[in-house]
């Protein structure tokens, strides 16, 4: 009889929380979850996905309907099967990792992240399950799941506790436009024909002024405290140290938060902190709120595929300091400058042998020359290299062909979005 009786406390506080949960918004994204007939395609062929996904599409199942839910167990396997996937995921090179490995592991994060509040909705546990929603954003594959993705990313978020545990950043000084000596053609707001005809046909890099006034970005984005309540919860890739080409280069994943109090706080004057750099990462289709305050240019409409893809769209944001070394991209590349400014150094694909790229694959598309510091003597061909020069500044467009070869330097505080496309 008492073992009984203790079965049903148990069942009883199960139930309790499970209602504090639906109270608390917990059913609205409970609706989102997948049903079982969406996920059978995902698990074909993969037994331990296909029985665990299962069990907990059935479980929540029954918890919308209040029936007992099991939590704790299935819970426990959703977290394994997020482990086996992870380590999956982190064997062998990530390009190689199956989709349908990236897409289990996305929604077993999600899973998970629901047994979890059932247990806890406190501050710290939320914190714990976005984490964990941000590492299946990084790692997974959420396409099939962006309606769910941004709700819980929502519900996470609520409470304000970003602006609560951190310290107020500042608000930077817009910077004064300065005259500075451009190598290559500047154009003024050009239209889609004459971009089409004097840049992308032409191959011809080109500084595009006044072509993104109208983005709310210029404006909103020089609040860090704005980029803190909006971004701060979020976990992201870093790279630590100021070029990626050193030995010293390494990456974190970090809360934007902790990352923008290190390099944007008031007490920046530690010598030895290192500079950090969000470079090249996908932050708008993790933080759909920020992809607001931008858009795509009309430029990027421009292609020579009877289909153009999508376009990627990737963040630069760091402080003064952060360094690209010369390398080039397959794509077409508008790089657009939100915030501060960079001084970057142009070389054409023709003088690629002339750069001196790296051996190594991984490196193949980055010279081993320092752009800001030729040294003639270890690499002798860099002579014949024609070297092009600018400054790029707040609301201006750096239009860049495929191949073209581009150093960059950030000489102030600096967000920069990039529009790759074919």
């Amino acid at each position: 009889m008492k073992s009984g009786n203790a079965e049903r406390k148990l069942k009883s506080k199960q139930i309790i929380v499970v209602k504090h949960s639906m109270d608390s918004g917990f059913l609205e994204l409970t609706q989102l979850l997948p049903r079982w007939v969406d996920l059978e395609n995902v698990v074909q062929g993969e037994v331990e996905a296909r029985y665990i996904l299962k069990i907990a599409a059935d479980r929540l199942t029954n918890l919308k309907s209040g029936g007992d839910s099991g939590a704790e167990e299935t819970g426990y396997l959703v977290g394994a099967l997020v482990d086996r996937n992870w380590e999956r995921i982190h064997t062998g090179h990530f390009s190689q990792v199956p989709l349908a490995t990236r897409k289990i592991y996305a929604i077993a994060c999600c899973f998970k992240i629901f047994f979890l509040l059932l247990e806890s909705t406190s501050p710290a546990q939320k914190d714990a399950c976005s984490e964990i929603l941000d590492k299946a954003q990084l790692l997974g594959c959420m396409d099939d799941w962006c309606e769910l993705k941004v709700a819980l990313m929502g519900y996470l978020d609520k409470g304000g506790a970003v602006s609560s545990n951190s310290s107020p950043l500042p608000t930077l000084e817009p910077l004064t436009r300065v005259t500075f000596n451009c190598d290559i053609p500047q154009l003024d707001a050009p239209s889609l024909e004459e971009f089409q005809t004097k840049c992308f046909e032409a191959g011809q890099p080109s500084l595009l002024l006044n072509t993104i006034q109208h983005w709310p970005a210029l404006r909103k984005w020089l609040d860090l405290n704005y980029l803190l309540q909006v971004a701060g919860n979020r976990t992201v890739p870093i790279e630590i140290g100021s070029n990626y080409a050193s030995d010293e280069w390494s990456q974190q994943l970090v809360k934007i938060r902790d990352f923008l109090s290190r390099q944007f706080g008031k007490d920046t004057s530690n010598t030895d902190q290192n500079i950090e750099y969000l470079a090249q990462h996908e932050l708008f289709s993790q933080i759909p709120a920020l992809k607001e305050d931008i858009s795509i240019p009309d430029y990027c409409t421009i292609s020579n595929e009877d289909t153009p893809g999508a376009v990627d769209i990737k963040a630069w944001l760091g402080p003064a300091g952060t360094v690209s070394p010369m390398h080039y991209d397959p794509k077409h590349n508008l790089l657009c400058q939100v915030f501060g400014s960079k001084r970057i150094i142009l070389a054409a694909p023709a003088d690629t042998d002339n750069l001196y790229p790296h051996d190594s694959e991984f490196l193949a598309n980055t010279a081993r020359i320092d752009a800001s510091q030729l040294d003639p003597e270890t690499y002798p061909l860099v002579a014949k290299v024609k070297f092009y020069q600018l400054l790029l500044q707040p609301g201006d467009c750096l239009y860049m062909p495929p191949k073209w070869w581009h150093y960059v330097r950030s000489e102030a505080p600096s967000f920069s979005v990039s529009f790759w496309w074919e």
